[in-house]
């Protein structure tokens, strides 16, 4: 079972679940053949999302269920048919939208993203769309206001029911053929559905070369605004300034100041010069007080001879002269100059302070009478500092002359003892063996 939706970018065809929501496929299949909505906005285009549509009213607030055609305003809703539970994995799957309470009237949604879980239990899913994907990504890709709303009519101009399987109910009003629209029906405040968008019809080559052209430089002004190249995009360069270029290199700012001031009086004139090796590049700029003589002299003076070359001269659209001051119009451009170098200045400057050594506060002020004290103490510290060394070394010495003693008189004590020994030795021959056993052990207690 299925139904036909033609909108003015293109048909959708929709299947509708019979088995697992009979009540909502009957209440769409008798809103589509009693014509409830043809000429229906699409008013909520959620990109990747959802499109909404089914409110005669075209405002998201309007609708009511076919049940409300037979029994009155009481049943102008139905209840949401949970069981079974189907989830809004695909694109193209169609739902009645939730009135909050868990309800149903006459508005759907067509979902244009995949897996959107959030919806499932909310708003019950009914069908798919199987034909017409590409109209659903034309519609997903409309441009809308804030608040989701097509900039330009998408409307369902028809429905079609390819097959039916409820009878209709006694009391349905069917109508032979589609109904014409009424003027409040297609009044919506937006670009008609069938309004032709075309900013160049009705114009010439020429204007729309014209047109393009500006835009163009209107994009690329932006993008300098972006980059900061240009303080504003709709920023003009002054009128009262000449360019000047194909200069000899030996032409001196002088030199030009002296051939335009015939034309009027001049407020600055400079000739652009390398920054490294100073030497000419060739143009120039000139700036006169009064854009009559800037007039004159842009009239008068190109292609003239001067310096044996033939200049030509242009109205300037440098922007580097004037003020700078942003969108906010606060500062200009030479404060934030001035403000980096004081910032820099403090930088350098918290940096050598954390170079010098840590100082009590009294040495932050010296006088010279406070120099000299400094020095005598230092002085006077450096001779304890020197006693003390002296100290030290004296207990050094001391601690030397008492180890050497020692050592010498234990020398001499393992001499006598080598002695004692040797003298043993001699008498121990004329020793029969038992009073050499209980000598010899004192002998040796005594070399030790």
């Amino acid at each position: 079972m299925a139904v036909l939706l033609e909108t003015t970018v293109g048909d959708l065809v929709i299947d509708l679940y019979m088995e697992e929501r009979p009540r909502a496929c009957q209440n769409f299949l008798k809103l589509c053949k009693i014509k409830y909505y043809n000429y229906c906005l699409i008013h909520n285009v959620q990109r990747d999302f959802i499109i909404q549509t089914g409110d005669p009213l075209g405002t998201g607030r309007g609708g009511e269920s076919i049940f409300c055609k037979l029994y009155g305003d009481q049943a102008r809703f139905f209840e949401a048919e949970k069981v079974p539970r189907i989830k809004h994995k695909k694109k193209g799957t169609v739902s009645m939208v939730n009135n909050g309470n868990d309800q149903h009237g006459s508005q759907f949604l067509i979902t244009t993203g995949e897996n959107l879980d959030y919806l499932d239990g909310v708003h019950t899913v009914f069908g798919e769309v199987t034909e017409g994907m590409d109209v659903l990504k034309k519609i997903n890709e409309t441009f809308v206001d804030k608040e989701f709303v097509p900039y330009q009519d998408i409307r369902i101009n028809h429905t079609v029911i390819l097959d039916d399987p409820f009878d209709d109910p006694s009391g349905l009003i069917i109508p032979d053929c589609s109904p014409e629209p009424t003027k409040e029906q297609l009044d919506s405040g937006r670009i008609r559905a069938d309004e032709e968008i075309d900013d160049f019809k009705g114009k010439s080559v020429d204007e729309v070369e014209e047109i393009q052209a500006e835009k163009e430089a209107k994009t690329q002004a932006i993008l300098l605004e972006m980059v900061g190249d240009l303080p504003d995009a709709d920023i003009k360069p002054p009128e009262n300034v000449l360019f000047v270029c194909k200069l000899n290199p030996v032409t001196t700012d002088e030199d030009l100041e002296i051939i335009f001031s015939r034309f009027g009086p001049i407020k600055s004139c400079e000739v652009i010069r390398d920054w490294k090796t100073g030497e000419s590049l060739c143009y120039a700029f000139i700036e006169f007080e009064k854009e009559e003589d800037c007039e004159r002299a842009y009239f008068k003076m190109d292609n003239v001879l001067i310096d044996d070359r033939r200049i030509h001269v242009d109205f300037s659209q440098s922007v580097a002269k004037i003020k700078w001051r942003g969108k906010g119009g606060k500062y200009t451009k030479d404060d934030f100059k001035e403000y980096e170098k004081e910032h820099d200045k403090r930088s350098k400057l918290t940096l050598k302070e954390k170079v010098k050594p840590n100082q009590d506060a009294k040495y932050d002020l010296v006088l010279n009478e406070e120099i000299e004290e400094a020095r005598a103490s230092h002085l006077h510290s450096g001779k304890k500092h020197k006693k003390k060394k002296h100290r030290h070394s004296d207990d050094e010495e001391d601690d030397k002359t008492t180890k050497k003693s020692k050592f010498m008189q234990n020398q001499k004590l393992k001499n006598q003892a080598r002695r004692r020994w040797q003298c043993g030795n001699e008498s121990e021959e004329n020793m029969d063996t038992d009073t050499f056993k209980v000598q010899a052990p004192a002998m040796w207690t005594s070399w030790c």
